[in-house]
């Protein structure tokens, strides 16, 4: 479902926030208390590294890539597959987290080998924590306002109310809608009709891109 899909991305969110406080932690560790770099080997090991999580990274790519055309070719008939966004989001984040971990650390080793700029390297962790960081937030966010049954935002509200009330003349009493996943959504609606329709009838005056999938 998408919720245990939001879940998993929300987890996924508090490793990289752990792993962003790890960063800093440890790069100020090594500011104040400078060790010796045996500079061949690290440089080799970050490379290494980076090889890795740009094949990853492509892998994730290429997926998200394929799952949007899928998604395109369905219609919105079958709005499952939705669901793996944040999964997908949040596996992309971690490799993509450590890429950056690797190319900074090349760029800060290479500074402090040829230019005996030893500062570099915890200085780079420090930069790279804040951005990991920053990806962390923003996953947070967006999947706890799933979690947590957040309302949409007005206009989307609107949009729904609009869509019924324009076509059947019908009053909008009481709207709830919430979020099951990125760009899904789950409604509860009340309605005031002169002449009460069967539920199919107002649920079709819903626009499909909506994105509505679930309405009582």
């Amino acid at each position: 479902t998408g919720k245990v899909n939001a879940l998993r991305g929300f987890t996924g969110a508090v490793l990289l926030a752990t792993f962003a406080l790890i960063m800093a932690s440890e790069s100020v560790g090594r500011m104040i208390h400078p060790t010796e770099i045996a500079f061949n080997q690290a440089i080799l090991v970050a490379v290494l590294g980076l090889i890795v999580n740009g094949a990853s990274m492509f892998i994730l790519g290429d997926g998200h890539a394929h799952h949007a055309h899928h998604e395109e070719a369905h219609e919105h008939h079958d709005h499952n597959h939705d669901h793996h966004d944040y999964n997908l989001r949040s596996a992309y984040l971690h490799v993509l987290a450590d890429a950056l971990t690797s190319f900074l650390a090349i760029f800060a080793l290479l500074s402090a080998k040829y230019f005996g700029l030893v500062w570099m390297d915890p200085a780079m962790g420090i930069i790279g924590a804040v951005m990991v960081a920053i990806w962390s937030w923003g996953l947070l966010r967006s999947t706890s306002s799933i979690l947590l049954d957040k309302q949409c935002p007005e206009h989307l509200r609107e949009a729904v109310r609009d869509s019924i009330e324009r076509a059947d003349g019908s009053r909008v009493a009481d709207l709830h809608l919430w979020a099951n996943g990125p760009g899904i959504y789950s409604a509860i609606i009340s309605l005031v009709a002169s002449d009460p329709r069967p539920p199919d009838y107002y649920k079709e005056l819903i626009p499909l891109e909506l994105g509505l999938v679930h309405v009582t």
